[in-house]
């Protein structure tokens, strides 16, 4: 189970891979970066955990849309 502090650790650290990404010109890698991918998406919010946090701070978080992929 996901605790609360994982799953903003997730968001945070999230946000610095994306920002390493967008900024890193060599990256040649790739099992790191999945290796990292994996491990972030390991506690990173669901649907039901957004739209539970939209309920809670409408002025913060919107709903996700329902997914139509199976």
């Amino acid at each position: 189970m996901t605790t609360p502090y994982e799953r903003t650790k997730a968001v945070i650290e999230t946000r610095s891979f994306l920002q390493m990404l967008a900024s890193d010109e060599n990256l040649t890698d790739l099992n790191k970066l999945r290796e990292a991918a994996l491990r972030l998406l390991r506690h990173y919010p669901l649907d039901v955990d957004l739209a539970v946090s939209a309920a809670a701070f409408p002025n913060v978080w919107t709903a996700p849309e329902r997914s139509t992929r199976k």
